[in-house]
């Protein structure tokens, strides 16, 4: 049993560095201190350490509290400064800052991604055409080119080439990414945000030129062209559109020819780590790196060739599958582990662990609020402290069995640290974890190692074929035990309503028992079970609010109407009977406000009659669409809802019906919204643009 006393603290210095350095960026980040005041703080800090650098041997030992308090700030200053140099608001060569410019002049910074109507790409602002001359401005873009009429192809008479390292002068307004459209909805701009990406643009070939002679980084060039070749060599030798998106994803993290639903039946069943990139296929390349050095051990050069080699094959790989904050995580920490081993010193898995996530926070302290970062982070945690109790707990002597029963507590342990964030981000838990964790983890190894095999033989006529064949066989067999699972209707608890305060509780609980646990601490015991108590509290409160709300949402959904009516835990949609047709569409844009609102169930879906008006109890909603007839006689309404370009104006409608509010939904174009809206504002009426300024919510 590990002792977590002064002796563990001592011998960890990393975490608490950790500690300082992620308080500073967490306060930088919700706060935004000034740079003045960290400046003083740092100060402080300095002014503090050197007290105790020239203090008498007497005054060292009674005030020695002062040099911790001194390295603290030190480092929280150290967080905020990262926070705020990294923060390209904070630069006044901002492109933000130049938003009225004709020109721009950028350079594409990564492969084009196919999309539904689209190709998608990021871009660097090099410099903006402004008083008749070029000033040099920074920041990135979002860039999105219409997809071609003809195949939908790049290579078109209608659309130039586009690449990395291409140059472009764009001649289109920007425009701001905006936040979440729907209520409970992935936040996008945020998301953006925290990589400094705050404004996009929607190209057709006349609004932007091509110029020549690309601006590529060489290195970065090179690594995508290793990366296509790996590409097309798995689509060359493993058949099956389905098995080559797999293949993709297993090797180099490459997700863009998956199947959605395949997808999403590995997310439902909880493997969804296996086709996302993470330190389990560094792992597993490590293992094999260490075993193919076995054999050499005795020889004197291969004590300096190994941890070069090793190091050179792991971040060859790390950067190759695009260096995701979970593959970098694991990078970092083998790195140490390989450093060690080679000067002869052994590392100590925590400290080591909070080493790994310094260096990146201090490269990056936006990975801070990257999910597979506290994913990744949380799930080997989870293993180092619960993996060895959970082992314990049952004794197998049969070798089998017990390389069966390691294997459950590695995937018991890991759930553990990861359970929190799974209900707050994903609103759902795999019931069969432990059964899909069994079958396709091991397999996934067999497919890595296959596709390894696959990149060295495929020279080899006859063996290339067959690396592929069985590469492919393995992969069918794997998906067919994840989609089959995922059919069960026991498969997965979904639609799980769990908040940010839910899940701090939840991690507090989890604390407080585990330390009881491990330490045999009373207290700590009645802590948690207080926790675990306040939490299931604050749920019931929830839900009894929930059972009373009544609540209109009308939703933003590009091109679509969709109107939820909620009533306690039920709803009634009305809308685009399309849409009922299309999970993905639900999953996106509805199945997140539901969540959030802890709707349970659906009472009818329908499209409304438009000549007929809409009323739950007290309120009565007007639903207008292009075969909405003008009533004869004057009638009330509490809300209009103007759907699909109905060939009426505001003021027309005004004139028959008595209404204090109009919303325009997403199946309106901009242009003809902006219309009603300047006519809404002549005759002194609310109104809400949805495309514009998300969905609209209203108390019933």
């Amino acid at each position: 049993m590990r002792s977590y006393g002064p002796n563990f603290r001592r011998s960890h210095p990393f975490i608490r560095l950790l500690v300082a350095l992620v308080v500073g960026i967490l306060v930088q980040r919700y706060i935004d201190l000034p740079l003045a005041l960290i400046a003083i703080i740092l100060l402080i800090a300095i002014a503090g350490w050197l007290f105790i650098r020239f203090a008498t041997i007497q005054h060292k030992f009674r005030w020695r509290w002062i040099g911790g308090i001194s390295i603290f700030l030190c480092l929280f200053a150290a967080g905020a400064v990262l926070v705020y140099t990294k923060d390209i608001r904070h630069r006044s060569a901002w492109i933000g800052y130049q938003l009225n410019a004709n020109l721009l002049l950028v350079t594409v910074n990564e492969p084009l991604t196919a999309k539904a109507r689209s190709f998608k790409t990021t871009a660097l602002v090099k410099a903006v055409y402004v008083n008749r001359k070029w000033e040099p401005v920074t920041g990135t873009l979002l860039v999105y080119f219409a997809r071609p009429s003809v195949s939908g192809r790049l290579h078109s008479d209608t659309f130039p080439l586009v690449q990395y390292g291409s140059r472009l002068v764009i001649r289109k307004p920007l425009q701001q990414i905006l936040g979440p459209g729907n209520p409970g909805a992935f936040d996008y701009g945020k998301y953006c945000a925290a990589q400094n990406i705050y404004h996009q643009v929607y190209l057709q070939p006349k609004d932007y030129l091509l110029l020549p002679g690309p601006d590529a980084n060489n290195f970065t060039a090179g690594l995508l062209n290793v990366r296509d070749r790996v590409l097309s060599t798995l689509r060359q030798f493993i058949p099956g559109e389905k098995e080559a998106g797999v293949a993709e994803a297993l090797l180099i993290g490459y997700r863009n020819d998956l199947d959605k639903e395949l997808v999403q039946a590995y997310s439902n069943t909880g493997v969804v780590h296996i086709i996302a990139i993470s330190g389990l296929h560094l792992g597993m390349i490590y293992g094999l790196l260490v075993a193919l050095f076995k054999p050499f051990r005795r020889f004197r050069g291969s004590k300096l060739v190994k941890p070069v080699f090793i190091l050179a094959v792991l971040w060859g790989f790390s950067l190759l599958t695009g260096a995701a904050a979970s593959i970098l995580r694991s990078a970092v920490m083998f790195s140490f582990i390989v450093i060690g081993e080679s000067l002869g010193r052994k590392t100590r898995i925590y400290n080591t662990l909070a080493a790994s996530a310094f260096c990146l926070l201090v490269y990056d302290p936006g990975m801070l609020w990257d999910v597979g970062f506290q994913l990744s982070y949380a799930a080997v945690l989870s293993i180092i402290i619960f993996m060895k109790p959970i082992y314990r707990q049952i004794y197998c002597r049969n070798k089998i069995l017990n390389m069966v029963w390691e294997l459950n507590s590695i995937t018991l342990a890991a759930q553990i640290l990861t359970l929190p964030l799974l209900l707050f981000y994903f609103h759902q838990f795999p019931n069969l974890f432990l059964f899909t964790n069994f079958i396709a983890v091991p397999l996934s190894g067999f497919i890595l190692y296959g596709e390894l095999i696959l990149l060295l033989v495929t020279q080899i006529p006859f063996i290339n074929n067959l690396a592929g064949m069985c590469s492919a066989f393995l992969i069918r067999q794997m998906d067919g035990v994840i989609e089959r699972t995922d059919r069960l209707p026991f498969g997965a608890t979904v639609n799980i309503p769990f908040i940010l305060s839910q899940a701090i509780l939840l991690y507090a609980g989890i604390s407080l028992l585990a330390w009881w646990i491990f330490q045999k601490n009373k207290p700590a015991l009645l802590g948690g079970c207080f926790i675990i108590l306040l939490l299931i509290a604050t749920h019931s409160v929830t839900t009894i609010q929930q059972k009373r709300q009544r609540l209109l949402l009308v939703y933003n959904i590009p091109k679509q109407s969709a109107m939820d009516i909620i009533e306690g835990k039920q709803y009634n949609f009305y809308g685009d009977t399309g849409l009922l047709r299309n999970r993905s569409l639900q999953n996106f844009h509805l199945q997140p406000a539901r969540i959030l609102y802890g709707v349970a169930g659906r009472c009818s879906a329908a499209s409304v009659p438009p000549s007929r008006p809409l009323r739950t109890g007290h309120t009565t909603i007007l639903l207008v669409d292009p075969a909405f007839h003008l009533p004869r006689t004057r009638l009330h309404a509490d809300l209009v809802v103007f759907s699909h370009r109905p060939r009426l104006s505001v003021p027309q409608l005004a004139a028959v019906i008595d209404c204090p509010q109009y919303v325009f939904d997403s199946s309106n174009p901009l242009w003809k919204i902006r219309e009603w809206k300047k006519q809404a504002d002549s005759l002194h009426l609310r109104h809400h643009s949805v495309p514009e300024q998300g969905a609209f919510q209203m108390a019933l």
